[in-house]
């Protein structure tokens, strides 16, 4: 059985997440909604790209500070902190994923999860 989080709507939680990118200046930002995908292992994925480490690990920060202060929430995992090649919190239904901008092109989560309903965010 999936691990289901207690707290905030999965929605609350992903706009939180979006505006802590915002807060540092995120790049092509992207909130991705997989409540429809059989399988998928979260709600929502929250993409994002950075230019450099500083801006990685502040923005990193900035989605933790803002789902806090918002919600009181901390993330349950988190992952990528010291590569800062792709940062990720994990939510449980909803998860942040913060790239540096070669390494997202790479990996290309919303081409792996192309059935998704995507919104960008401006």
């Amino acid at each position: 059985m999936a691990k289901k989080r207690k707290g905030a709507s999965a929605e609350k939680l992903s706009d939180a997440i979006v505006k802590g990118m915002q807060e540092k200046k995120a790049t092509d930002i992207v909130v991705m909604d997989l409540r429809k995908i059989k399988n998928s292992v979260a709600d929502f994925f929250v993409i994002c790209s950075g230019n450099s480490d500083k801006q990685l690990d502040a923005i990193s920060d900035s989605i933790d500070a803002e789902v806090f202060k918002a919600l009181k929430e901390n993330p349950w995992h988190t992952e990528g902190k010291n590569n800062k090649e792709w940062m990720l919190l994990d939510y449980i239904d909803v998860v942040a994923h913060v790239f540096r901008k070669d390494k997202r092109e790479f990996y290309a989560l919303e081409r792996l999860w192309g059935d998704a309903d995507i919104r960008e965010i401006d």
